[in-house]
């Protein structure tokens, strides 16, 4: 535990890409495989549900820390993140005191996962127990583990470099070996770093290869007529892989969602083996996309019944090439990989998987006045791939681009505040934003946290705190002066919102120094945009 603490306190305290490389390669170099699996799983994001609650933490702070409720409910409101506060109050102990001796597997397996299997007395005088036995950094990381709250700003990518040095082998393949399904176990951690590790999994995707946005000129990036374009999906990214007698269908995240598609699983079965496709999971009915949310109603199920398919069907749109016969196909130029994918399209003969509309254009004011007709199409914009490029992972730039079209925008009030996490966990940095509904009452419609600079997030946390006019738990009403440009990319009917409606990706895109809440936009006018939107699909 002692050398995961001093590897979280290194990338914490760091932004530097190489001081963060090097503390990677520092900590995994020595470390026992049994530590370094679970180090790996949590560094991939991989943090597991929780399992103790905010509000018993802070009961069991306040009773064994020997301070009242009230005052630890108050220091968690102004530290404003759960696992420092309790790292600060709870009994420990102490930085000076004799070291605990506890691995990082000891603690996950004895003191984090077995929390799930205890009641509550129990699950207490254990977690109270190892904070005695934590320093004040242990104790922060403890609470992280077991609520599920760990996380560290280090990229997937940059783990993979680290790894892929002391293994001995490049990026791209470590980074093949850590997607998919990957178990935090001892011979798991030794494979990985093995010569031959490759391959443990049949069934593992490829790292997924990631757009840039577009240059705010396009013709930055040269001739259009370099450049393969299609349209950009507003669907899941997904792979579906096809070797020796298995088949499985990942998303981008690395989940397996077989069973919330069993059409597209049934065609997958039915490619030959040794074939993996990339491309995009839509609801699609004749012969267009469905909107999101229609998709939505079908993520995350176990399974999926006649009737939501009759209501949703779905289709997989497949623009790459990324195995064929077994062998790796990225390296190949782009045009090598789409022209045997419509092959094999064409022989598997499923409309469940179909192959991805390329648009011709040789100027790129013909693809600009291609792309205007997106929202009409159901899509995002276009995609620009470059002729010959290679397949490569991660958000590589240089050969693929994202050209989206401009984004909605709406001007709204902001109503509701609330901290953020980590770095920002002591200002208010999360909001929740009004427009005037029909009795001219302001009506909640989003909620936003990006889109400020660092001086403007602290202007608007200064007014929240001279303005809060009432608490809910962590959030702050506030007085409703402030108004913003929010962009988003799409609007939705939702029934569980007051407003009837949803704003999908909403961001802040400028504050509007210059309009009172008075010249703030209404609910009626987001009605009058949604029906546009809907009458032009």
């Amino acid at each position: 535990m002692k050398g995961f603490a001093e590897l979280y306190r290194r990338l914490d305290s760091t932004r530097r890409t190489n001081a963060r490389l090097e503390a990677l390669r520092d900590h995994f170099r020595a470390v026992d495989p049994a530590d370094g699996a679970w180090a790996l799983h949590y560094l991939l994001g991989r943090r597991g549900r929780r399992v103790v609650g905010s509000r018993q933490m802070r009961a069991w702070v306040a009773k064994h820390g020997g301070q009242p409720e009230w005052l630890v409910d108050e220091c968690y409101d102004a530290v404003g993140d759960l696992a420092e506060t309790v790292a600060l109050l709870a009994p420990g102990r102490g930085d000076e005191g004799e070291a605990h001796g506890l691995s990082l597997a000891e603690v996950i397996e004895e003191r984090v996962l077995a929390l799930r299997d205890l009641d509550d007395a129990a699950r207490e005088e254990l977690v109270v127990a190892t904070w005695r036995r934590f320093d004040l950094l242990e104790r922060l990381l403890y609470v992280k583990l077991i609520t599920g709250g760990f996380r560290v700003g280090v990229s997937r990518g940059l783990v993979a470099r680290a790894l892929a040095e002391l293994a001995g082998t490049d990026q791209a393949t470590m980074a093949h070996r850590l997607a998919g399904r990957w178990e935090p176990e001892p011979a798991a951690f030794v494979r990985l770093m093995a010569g031959d590790a490759a391959g443990d999994d049949p069934l593992r995707p490829y790292p997924f290869f990631l757009a840039s946005p577009v240059p705010e000129s396009v013709s930055d990036l040269g001739a259009a007529r370099d450049f393969v374009a299609e349209w950009k999906w507003d669907g899941i990214r997904v792979q579906a892989v096809r070797r020796g007698e298995g088949h499985l269908l990942w998303s981008r995240g690395e989940d397996v969602i077989d069973a919330a598609f069993p059409e597209i699983s049934a065609a997958i079965a039915e490619l030959p083996p040794g074939t993996v496709l990339d491309g995009e999971l839509l609801a699609w009915r004749d012969g267009a996309p469905l909107p999101f949310h229609s998709l939505q109603r079908r993520l995350q199920r176990k399974s999926v019944g006649a009737k939501l398919r009759q209501d949703v069907p779905v289709r997989m749109i497949a623009y790459d090439l990324l195995e064929f016969g077994g062998q790796d196909w990225r390296e190949r130029p782009l045009e090598q990989r789409q022209a045997r994918l419509r092959e094999v399209l064409e022989a598997l003969g499923r409309p469940e998987v179909a192959v991805a509309e390329v648009v011709d254009a040789e100027r790129w004011e013909a693809l600009a006045e291609l792309r205007a007709e997106s929202r009409a199409r159901g899509v995002e914009g276009l995609m620009l791939k470059r002729r010959g490029s290679p397949y490569r992972a991660g958000r590589t730039r240089g050969d693929w681009w994202k050209w989206k079209v401009e984004p909605f925008t709406v001007d709204a009030v902001l109503v509701y505040a609330q901290r953020g996490h980590g770095r920002r966990a002591s200002l208010y940095t999360d909001y929740t934003f009004a427009v005037h509904g029909d009795d001219g009452e302001l009506v909640p419609v989003a909620k936003a946290y990006s889109g400020l600079s660092d001086a403007e997030i602290r202007k608007v946390d200064a007014f929240v705190r001279r303005n809060i006019t009432e608490r809910f738990g962590p959030v702050r009403a506030v007085t409703p002066e402030l108004v913003f440009e929010l962009a988003f990319e799409g609007i939705q009917p939702s029934p569980r919102h007051k407003a009837g409606l949803a704003l999908r990706f909403p961001r802040m895109a400028r504050w509007r120094h210059d309009k009172t809440v008075a010249e703030a936009d209404s609910l009626a006018s987001l009605r009058e945009l949604l029906a546009r939107e809907a009458g032009a699909r």
